[in-house]
C-alpha cells in the first residue's frame, strides 16, 4: 500500500472526530503532555488513521505510534487483536509503544522518557 493511501482515510474522518471529542481522561492528560511540540519539538497527531486503524497518537517525523490501553485491552481477545494490529503497523515501518492508562497518571515521566528513547534511536 502506498504511503499516501495509508493516512487519514476519508471514510474514517467522522469516527476520528468522534473519538477526539470523546477522549478518555488518560488521553486528555497525555495530550496535554505532548501537544504543541512539548516533547523535544516533535509534532503529534491524535486519533490519526493509518490503513483502517485509528491510533491514539502519532508522530509523523519518527513514524511513532503511542497507544494508551484501558481495562478492555487486558481481555484475551483484545490482546490478540492488539498483537495483530501492532504487527501490521510494524511491518509498514511504524514503531508502536503501548502504555496502560494508569501510567499516564502515576508516572508520566516514564512514558515521556520511553518516547524520547525512540527519538534517539532514529536521530
Amino acid at each position: 500500500m502506498k504511503e499516501n493511501n495509508l493516512h487519514s482515510k476519508k471514510h474514517l474522518k467522522q469516527f476520528r472526530n468522534e473519538l477526539r471529542n470523546k477522549s478518555t481522561s488518560a488521553e486528555i492528560a497525555f495530550w496535554e503532555l505532548i501537544k504543541n511540540k512539548k516533547i523535544d519539538g516533535r509534532k503529534f497527531r491524535r486519533q490519526h488513521s493509518i490503513g483502517n486503524f485509528i491510533i491514539d497518537f502519532y508522530c509523523p517525523a519518527d513514524k511513532l505510534i503511542i497507544e494508551l490501553d484501558g481495562n478492555s485491552h487486558g481481555d484475551t481477545h483484545q490482546i490478540q487483536k492488539d498483537i495483530e494490529r501492532d504487527k501490521y503497523l510494524s511491518d509498514l515501518g511504524f514503531t508502536v509503544l503501548r502504555f496502560e492508562n494508569r501510567v499516564v497518571f502515576q508516572d508520566p515521566e516514564f512514558i515521556l522518557n520511553e518516547i524520547r528513547k525512540q527519538f534517539t534511536k532514529k536521530g
